[in-house]
């Protein structure tokens, strides 16, 4: 069966850093926005990016892949929901970061207009907690 790992953390708490050393091929929407549009967010075309995103993922299990990671916030039940398929298994990426380090490494990085946007995110973030592996990773059954 194919795996589709997905990452679950704030803004800067080290997804992306992660999933680039991992060998595997990613998919990030951060990338597909700047691709289609040249800027990190536009509301009217998220609807499209999520299905670009979806599209991406098939392509490359399709290519051959066994494992592909979905590098993007996923903060919330609704936005993980969307990446459970029986096409492929699920397993949850976490990245519990301090919010205090993601805003620094924002600040750091010259992003201080993603601070209130981390800490909104960190207000209402949702973090899956069942079947704790002990490297961090969290595995969905997608068979019930």
């Amino acid at each position: 069966m194919k795996t589709l790992i997905v990452t679950v953390g704030l803004p800067r708490s080290g997804k992306s850093t992660w999933a680039k050393t991992t060998g595997f091929p990613v998919v990030n929407p951060d990338s597909i926005r700047m691709a289609l549009y040249g800027q990190e967010f536009l509301v009217e075309a998220e609807d499209m990016i999520w299905t670009l995103s979806k599209y991406m993922v098939k392509s490359l299990f399709i290519a051959g892949h066994d494992t592909v990671i979905l590098d993007a916030t996923n903060l919330t039940d609704h936005s993980r929901d969307f990446w459970i398929s029986k096409e492929w298994d699920v397993e949850w990426k976490i990245f519990d970061t301090d919010v205090e380090i993601c805003k620094q490494r924002a600040i750091e990085g010259g992003k201080e207009k993603l601070i209130p946007i981390i800490e909104k995110m960190n207000r209402f973030k949702s973090i899956p907690t069942e079947k704790n592996d002990p490297l961090g990773v969290y595995v969905h059954d997608n068979k019930t």
